[in-house]
Order: C-alpha cells, then structure tokens, then sequence
C-alpha cells in the first residue's frame, strides 16, 4: 500500500527532515522535503501527495498560515501538525488550522510511521455507502454527494461526517464524538467538534441542501432530517 505513495514534509530541520525522509523512504513512501511553507505550498500543488505533515514550529508561525492555504489550494489530503506542545490550546489550533490530527515529538519512526499508515491504509470493504436523505458517503472512494453535487472533505470532516451518518437519528455526546473520531478524550473544554460541524454544514448546506446535522443542547448533536 505504501508503494510509491507521495508524501511531502515541510520542515525546516534539516536533520530531522533526512531523518524523517529516510524512515518513510524505507517504508516505501515516496517523499519530497520542504524547508519552508512557500515551498511546501508549491510542493503539494505539484505533486497532489498522499499525506502532508507541517512542522507547527516554522519560523514566524508559518505553519498555521500554510495549513489553511493548502486547503484553500484544493488539498484534501491528510495533513499531519508536528508539535511539541500537546496543551488544550495547541489542539485547538491545529484543527482550527484545517489540519487533520498531529503527531508529538520528539520524533519516533515507529509511532510515526503507524499515525502515516492509519491516514493511508484503508481497511474499508469495498463497495460500502451510507446514505441519509440526499446525502450519499462512499466509503470506498472517500466522495460525498449530495444532490447530484460531489463535496470535497478533509480526512476529519469526512469521518466526522461518517460516524454521524453511521447512526442517523441517535443523539450522539460531544464525548462519544471525540472518543470514535478522533480517537481519545479531550481534557477540559475544546471547542474542536464545534468547528468541525460548523465546516461540514457550511459545505453540506451550500448549494441550497436544508441543516442535517443538528444540534442538541447540553448532549451533543444528531443526524436528522
């Protein structure tokens, strides 16, 4: 699976960044390095990687700039934040950012390569769609349509979007949420699944669709028509 796969590395370490480069090498990612955001941005136009991961410690808070403007460019694929910092704060921003999850140093090949391979190695029997109304997910092939119209998803909001649709109807706890889509609880207060529901409807509601996902005061929020 991982054959041949592009990835690209915005670091401006430059040990760290032949350190990294070598490890997915051997792992069979094919990978490109960028030591600064400008060229990461040219980078991912050109090559359309699989996966991005962005060092949040680019100089003059770049990181945080360039993620958005990967996004905006049309870039759907996984992106990955290197942080040093696993505070409340430091989370928030990075899926504020449009980032999809982030990866803590000090850097270790072998979490690493497995935080690459959950991103790029789908376990999804073919053939498999969920549907809610006019609103169809394909799992095989990552699209969302709705109304005949196809709606580009990052890696979150698509499995966001996926495990609401996985129980249509059932009032899910923010909890819930983030324990089956992001994979472990926040401490405190985040405000992450907010912004994440807030994107989903602003690209589900666009061309006119009426609110799905709706909210429920004090529990969460439900898939209903």
């Amino acid at each position: 699976m991982a054959e041949n796969t592009p990835i690209v590395l915005v670091e401006n370490d430059t040990a760290l960044a032949e350190r990294m480069s070598l490890d997915l090498s051997k792992a069979g990612y094919q990978v490109s390095i960028a030591d600064n955001a400008k060229m990461g941005l040219e980078q991912v136009k050109k090559l359309r990687p699989a996966l991005v991961a962005v060092d949040r410690a680019l100089p003059g808070e770049s990181a945080l700039t360039l993620v958005p403007q990967l996004r905006e460019s049309g870039c759907v694929a996984p992106i990955l934040l290197l942080m040093s910092h696993d505070s409340i704060a430091d989370r928030i921003v990075c899926f504020e950012s449009g980032a999809d999850d982030y990866f803590l140093k000090p850097y270790q090949a072998s979490n690493f390569l497995r935080a690459v391979g959950l991103y790029l190695n789908s376990k999804i029997p073919l053939g498999e769609q969920l549907r809610f109304g006019d609103l169809i997910l394909d799992l095989v092939s990552h699209r969302v349509i709705r109304n005949e119209h196809t709606i580009d998803l990052t890696v979150k909001e698509f499995e966001l979007l996926r495990y609401l649709m996985s129980y249509p109807e059932v009032e899910l706890t923010r909890e819930q949420i983030l324990e089956n889509v992001w994979g472990y609880d926040f401490l405190g207060e985040s405000n992450v699944i907010e912004v994440y529901v807030r994107y989903l409807r602003l690209k589900l509601e666009k061309d006119g669709g009426k609110r799905l996902i709706q909210t429920v005061r004090g529990v969460g929020y439900v898939l209903r028509d």
